[in-house]
C-alpha cells in the first residue's frame, strides 16, 4: 500500500459487519501512521474465548489482520494500549502472549483496568498504534 497523506478507513472484510452496523473502521491510516480500532478476544462465530490467553491470542490475530490490510505488521506497532478487566490477576498471561506476538521491538505499552468491556465475557482488548514498514529495520 503506498503511503498518502488522505486518510483512509481500513476495512478487511471480516470486519464489514462492524463496520456497517456500529459506524466505526478497524484501523484509520494517514501517510504511514495506521491507528487500529480495539481488538477483543472473539472468534469468527462471535464468541469469546475461554479465559485471558485464548482471549490475548484471538485480540492479537485480529490485530495482525487489520494491520495486515493496512500494508503493515505487527512488528511495526509503535504504541499498544491494553484494556483489562482483572488487570492485576492476567496481566502476566496477557504479556506472555503479548510477547509471543511481538518478541522484540517492544512498543511502548499502557496497560488500563475497566471494570467492563463490549461483552460481559471479555475480559481483555487491544489498541494499537503502527508506523508501517519501522518494524522492518
Amino acid at each position: 500500500m503506498a503511503p498518502t497523506s488522505r486518510r483512509q478507513s481500513i476495512i478487511p472484510p471480516p470486519f464489514q459487519a462492524f463496520h456497517d452496523a456500529y459506524h466505526f473502521s478497524p484501523a484509520t491510516r494517514v501517510g504511514d501512521t495506521i491507528w487500529v480500532s480495539g481488538q477483543v478476544g472473539i472468534d469468527a462465530e462471535m464468541e469469546p474465548g475461554e479465559g485471558m490467553q485464548a482471549q490475548a491470542r484471538l485480540a492479537f490475530e485480529s490485530l495482525k489482520v487489520v494491520l495486515e490490510a493496512a500494508g503493515a505488521s505487527l512488528a511495526d506497532i509503535v504504541e499498544l494500549t491494553t484494556y483489562h478487566t482483572n488487570l492485576r490477576e492476567d496481566v502476566e498471561v496477557f504479556g506472555a502472549v503479548k510477547d509471543e506476538y511481538i518478541p522484540n521491538q517492544y512498543p511502548s505499552w499502557t496497560a488500563i483496568g475497566v471494570t467492563e468491556l463490549a461483552l460481559p465475557e471479555l475480559c481483555i482488548e487491544i489498541r494499537a498504534v503502527a508506523v508501517a514498514g519501522c518494524g522492518d529495520a
